[in-house]
């Protein structure tokens, strides 16, 4: 399997490099490509910064990963996904993991999110895709990366033997060790949440909150929270054609 990795932490994230060095001792055969700076919140999208109508990209090397070809791209972690289906970064992809994400990615909110943005677009580009999300919350004491790439790692047999475009969400718990993921629905909303701090004439500031209240049970969420971690198959856009209108 030709694997790419990729992110919205950006290059220098060491959830990063956690996947890739995962990836690598799996036996697949690796490439990195992440935005130059972080891209949080960005989903699908597709920005770039260009330079008459060329988007830089900057090779890099990742600690402990000597022979893995490493790129920072400016550009969204979606475009990445993109092109790398087109082969910018060598052979289009089989696979395409995201992550490890800092913060769960959870609930109906996932559709803003550009670890799980990467994702989506690499699964409609033809790839197998997963993206893989560390449960910090607000103020950790320690990040547990290799956690979450050891319960990532037990997938990935998993995930190379479905079919190309399928997706993959999952969440893991920040601890020492979790167990193997249980399947959940999205909830409606996590158990942290954005809301507006305070506006003025000029800006607008965002706080994260932490939500009272029951979790929907057997959702991502809920599970996440009492400490399980969480497998989500997820579906890109398509049509509703039980709509009517």
């Amino acid at each position: 399997m030709r694997v790419l990795i990729t992110n919205d932490d950006g290059i220098d994230s060491p959830g990063l490099a956690a996947l890739a060095r995962g990836a690598v001792e799996h036996g697949w055969t690796t490439v990195v490509a992440a935005p130059a700076r972080e891209s949080s919140g960005t989903s699908a999208g597709l920005t770039a910064a260009e330079d008459e109508r060329r988007v830089k990209v900057e090779r890099r090397e990742l600690a402990g990963l000597p022979d893995v070809p490493a790129y920072a791209v400016a550009a969204h972690p979606a475009f990445i996904a993109l092109v790398a289906s087109q082969g910018a970064f060598g052979g289009a992809p089989d696979i395409v993991l995201s992550g490890v994400n800092r913060g769960a990615n959870v609930g109906r909110a996932v559709l803003h999110s550009g670890t799980v943005g990467a994702a989506l677009t690499a699964a409609i580009n033809g790839a197998r895709s997963m993206a893989v999300s560390l449960d910090v919350g607000l103020e950790p004491e320690a990040e547990h990366w290799a956690t979450a790439v050891a319960v990532a790692t037990g997938l990935f047999d998993r995930l190379a033997a479905l079919p190309p475009g399928a997706t993959l969400n999952l969440n893991v718990p920040n601890l020492p060790e979790a167990g193997a993921p249980r399947r959940a629905s999205l909830a409606e909303f996590g158990a942290v949440r954005s809301r507006v701090k305070e506006t003025d004439d000029g800006s607008i500031t965002l706080a994260s909150i932490v939500v009272e209240g029951d979790l929907p049970p057997g959702s991502d969420a809920a599970l996440l929270a009492e400490g399980h971690s969480t497998l989500t198959p997820l579906r890109s856009v398509a049509e509703d054609p039980g709509l009517e209108f």
